[in-house]
């Protein structure tokens, strides 16, 4: 769980740049880009498709590499240049550190909920039982103690999305990242799964970057940032 008395920030990000050559030209997809989200804070990335709202996220989680700039998230030097790394040192980073929901659940169809949300135990290695009460913990908490033994393929898409954020919170990282997590789901469900996902990230203390086109899920978080051509433009 993030410490809210801490002065450092759990996302601090500046001056990041980061191109891609799709082989005919290079596209400059982030642009000077900087922000900072408190311990505890939930913050809103908003802007139109294409300004980098996705590319930022997949710095920021150890799945792209950034040109330039300065990246720290959850207290680990992301930042070019910075210490090399193995894949197993990012793997194990993200397993134990972040967090992740995507617009699509992503969940394993051969495992039920309650393997889906132990997943990321298995992987870091927590003890079996121990792993076993907080995946119950957490479904409960999301009002599916009943499907715990239900398959992706036999749960609606409010729920399968609701299985995926228990997943992200598995093993309690300080730092979640969102990418349009409700942007799948009819009005309905993406509320319920919005108001439970503010709920849970409240309750855990965790750190929040949500990316979404949604201004009313923008407007619930702590604070607002919109990105444009691949920089913060406003908050």
């Amino acid at each position: 769980m993030t410490d809210p008395h801490s002065s450092q920030p759990a996302i601090h990000v500046r001056d990041v740049h980061k191109t891609y050559d799709d082989g005919a030209r290079r596209v400059e997809v982030l642009r000077g880009a900087g922000l900072d989200v408190a311990p505890g804070e939930m913050v809103a990335v908003v802007g139109p498709s294409g300004s980098g709202k996705s590319t930022l996220l997949h710095v920021l989680g150890a799945l792209d590499e950034a040109d330039s700039g300065r990246i720290v998230v959850a207290g680990e030097d992301l930042s070019p240049g910075s210490a090399p790394r193995d894949r197993k040192a990012l793997a194990r980073f993200r397993n134990q550190r972040l967090g992740f929901i995507f617009q699509f659940h992503r969940l394993l169809p051969d495992f039920d909920a309650l393997e889906n949300v132990i997943l990321p135990a298995r992987i870091g290695g927590l003890a079996p039982r121990e792993a076993f009460q907080r995946a119950r913990d957490l479904l409960h908490e999301v009002g599916l103690d009943e499907r715990l033994d239900h398959f992706p393929t036999q749960l609606s898409g409010g729920e399968r999305q609701r299985v995926a954020l228990c997943r992200a919170l598995m093993l309690e990282p300080p730092v979640l990242l969102a990418d349009e997590p409700t942007g799948n789901l009819d009005p309905e469900s993406a509320d319920r799964v919005f108001r439970l996902l503010l709920e849970l990230q409240r309750s855990h203390g965790t750190s929040t970057l949500l990316v979404t086109h949604n201004p009313q899920l923008a407007a619930a978080c702590d604070r607002s940032l919109r990105l444009e051509a691949g920089a913060v433009v406003a908050a």
